[in-house]
């Protein structure tokens, strides 16, 4: 996508109105999508939206505010997203992920990484939450394990592998799959990012799946990572959709 010289002066107007017009609002945000993997990993992408995470108790004081100063909102899924509007340009509000996993929680913003964007202080949602939600981003439109894979190289050093492990560890598969990809992509980085000791363990558990009786009800998980493209699994092939209950 080509944007000239003024429609970057557009975009950083908005963006400088919008994260003030946040600031007012007194709600703990951080930045995420684009800004935080250009935070990360110094690859800027041109986006006409601003992708804001927050609390789910947070995300209507938030809309409020914006309404009240003319913007146009939109509670688009009240499972995990809003919008605001102004013209062409966007926010998506943020509080969870698609498949609703990823819920955003008093840890993200303890773990927030400090920044600058557009001169203004902000917080980035932390890498490893980062990582967390591109993991499970697997669809035929939208694959983000490129994004990953620079997040781990530039970044991966510095990253909590522990609480990606924890994060991940209801998924552990796709943590692997990941790491293998990035040892595919970039030979001779692994060794030198990847901790060994999480190797080890996520090798050990993929050789311990033998030992295992098979399961007796035929799940599939493959919804959680595209609920299109797995979606005959469940109404075709008698294959029960993959859900995390809850008490």
């Amino acid at each position: 996508m080509i944007v000239t010289e003024e429609q970057k002066r557009e975009a950083h107007a908005f963006y400088r109105e919008a994260l003030d017009l946040l600031s007012e609002t007194g709600v703990d945000f951080m930045l995420g999508g684009a800004f935080a993997t250009f935070h990360y990993t110094g690859i800027y992408r041109d986006t006409k939206d601003l992708d804001v995470f927050c609390k789910p108790s947070d995300y209507p004081k938030i809309m409020k505010h914006f309404a009240s100063k003319g913007y146009k909102t939109e509670l688009t899924d009240v499972r995990w997203l809003a919008k605001i509007f102004k013209g062409e340009y966007f926010i998506d509000l943020i509080f969870n992920s698609v498949n609703n996993i990823c819920t955003v929680d008093d840890t993200w913003l303890d773990h927030a990484s400090q920044g600058e964007f557009c001169e203004r202080k902000v917080k980035f949602i932390p890498a490893e939450e980062l990582l967390w939600c591109k993991a499970f981003v697997q669809n035929r439109e939208r694959y983000d394990g490129a994004d990953i894979n620079h997040l781990i190289l530039k970044y991966g050093k510095k990253l909590d592998w522990k609480r990606v492990l924890m994060r991940l560890d209801p998924h552990w598969h796709l943590l692997l799959s990941h790491l293998v990809l990035f040892q595919f992509v970039y030979p001779a980085d692994f060794h030198d990012i990847i901790p060994r000791w999480l190797f080890d363990e996520l090798i050990s558990r993929v050789q311990g799946q033998y030992e295992l009786p098979p399961a007796v009800e035929r799940v599939c998980r493959g919804p959680v990572i595209d609920n299109t493209q797995y979606s005959i699994d469940i109404k075709e092939w008698n294959y029960k959709s993959y859900t995390i209950k809850t008490i």
